[in-house]
């Protein structure tokens, strides 16, 4: 009986769908190496990132999942970026999740897949977070907002299309943000009622965020599907928070976007 090698070894598992880091750990060899194992692997069978030809609308009419892109424009402006190293061959987008909430790393890697269903996700593991990454060479096309510095550094506008998908998949695109740099608490305030001190709790949403082109994006959307809502003063770092309180406004929100899960 034939013994694999190493190499052969860690290559089959990679195939079987393990990660990386649990690959070297079994083997005993520095995760850098089986980056490099499933780097070649990938490229004898031409299933590099980038290497096929991607999805684009523009650039070959390819038909796009309207809500799904709808969301996963909300995730991008909220906490996302994207990245072109002179090493890649093709930039990069990075939506940076929190590993408290398995389902929305999911969802992002879901929307991913419908919205360029030609380019396979991965995932990259950081303190705390987990970034759900992918590569293509028509990342500008899609995300046209990209640009040097800082998101609220430099006008954050849609594009005439953009708007139209926005405008038909609202709630999508609140989902997006919302999952990204947004949350459900449940507040709570005190009154005295004949003289007892009551505790009364009640749900609340908040977006923060410091473009406030991208809070201009959110606050617009809210008004369109018929949501309340109220602003903070900026903070000293410059970040505005928006809420929604009232009763009504809230169960809107929790029918078609809910908490973080």
């Amino acid at each position: 009986m034939t013994t694999l090698s190493v190499r052969e070894q860690a290559v089959r598992l990679l195939r079987q769908g393990a990660r990386n880091v649990d690959v070297a750990r079994r083997l005993a060899v520095p995760p850098g190496t089986v980056s490099w194992w499933k780097h070649q692997d990938l490229a004898r069978t031409d299933e590099l990132p980038g290497r096929k030809r991607s999805t684009c609308m523009h650039c070959f009419g390819d038909d796009v999942d309207a809500p799904a892109y709808s969301y996963l424009l909300g995730l991008y402006l909220g906490d996302g970026h994207i990245t072109w190293p002179k090493q890649h061959r093709s930039p990069s987008l990075f939506i940076s999740c929190d590993e408290k909430w398995p389902g929305i790393i999911d969802s992002v890697e879901h929307a991913m897949v419908q919205v360029m269903p030609l380019n396979k996700p991965c995932h990259v593991r950081r303190t705390g977070c987990r970034v759900v990454k992918l590569y293509s060479q028509h990342l500008y096309c899609y995300f046209p907002q990209h640009g040097p510095g800082k998101k609220h550094e430099r006008t954050i506008a849609l594009e005439p299309w953009q708007k139209e998908i926005v405008d038909a998949h609202p709630w999508a695109f609140l989902r997006g943000l919302i999952h990204s740099d947004g949350c459900r608490i449940t507040n709570w305030a005190t009154r005295t009622v004949n003289g007892v001190v009551k505790r009364h709790e009640y749900p609340r949403y908040f977006f923060t965020k410091t473009s406030t082109d991208i809070i201009r994006l959110f606050t617009d959307t809210l008004d369109a599907v018929g949501v309340q809502w109220k602003t903070s003063k900026p903070r000293a770092t410059g970040q505005v928070n928006i809420s929604v309180a009232r009763k009504d406004s809230v169960a809107l929100m929790d029918a078609h976007i809910g908490a973080k899960y």
